[in-house]
Parts: structure tokens; C-alpha cells; sequence
């Protein structure tokens, strides 16, 4: 996971602190399955790469600690569907 990128279990999300504002991705984890339901990205942060950062931050740390991915948020999917990286994820 990249340095920037940092786990917050007790919140269920990941965090990326970026422009004076914080993107998130939240997460539902049962068993070895993480199961992604939202990223949120301050409005003013948008279109810069920062949602992309943040999701490859997360998908990598699913890897580390062999976990499944379900991605429920549409652009966690689609982010995954453009990264054959991410794959073996599924």
C-alpha cells in the first residue's frame, strides 16, 4: 500500500489525504473477503487522479493480505476492470 494510502479499521475505510481535503473508500470486511460500498472524493479534488491513488492504495493492501474484492462502488469496478494488476482480486 502506498504511504500515503492508510487503513482505518476502526471507520471501515481507506484514506488519502490530498489538497487539504481527505478522499475515502469504505469497506465491509468478512472473512477474506473486503467488499468495497463507496469512495467519496471532495468535490474541489476531483478529476486529478486522487479516487485513482486512493483505490490502487486499497486494492494493493487487499493483495498484501490475500483478500478477495467485491466492489460495489461503480468506479472501484471500473477501476479494476482497466487494471488486469487487479485481477486475481476477484
Amino acid at each position: 500500500m502506498p504511504a500515503d494510502v492508510r487503513d482505518n479499521p476502526a471507520l471501515s475505510r481507506f484514506e488519502l489525504d490530498a489538497g487539504g481535503g481527505t478522499a475515502l473508500a469504505y469497506y465491509r470486511l468478512v472473512d477474506n473477503v473486503m467488499t468495497i460500498t463507496h469512495t467519496e472524493t471532495p468535490p474541489r479534488l476531483r478529476g486529478q487522479g486522487i479516487a485513482s491513488r486512493l483505490i490502487d492504495g486499497t486494492l494493493r493492501a487487499a493483495q498484501q493480505r490475500g483478500l478477495k474484492v467485491v466492489p460495489l462502488c461503480s468506479f472501484v469496478a471500473a477501476h479494476m476492470a482497466r487494471h488486469p494488476e487487479f485481477h486475481d482480486l476477484e
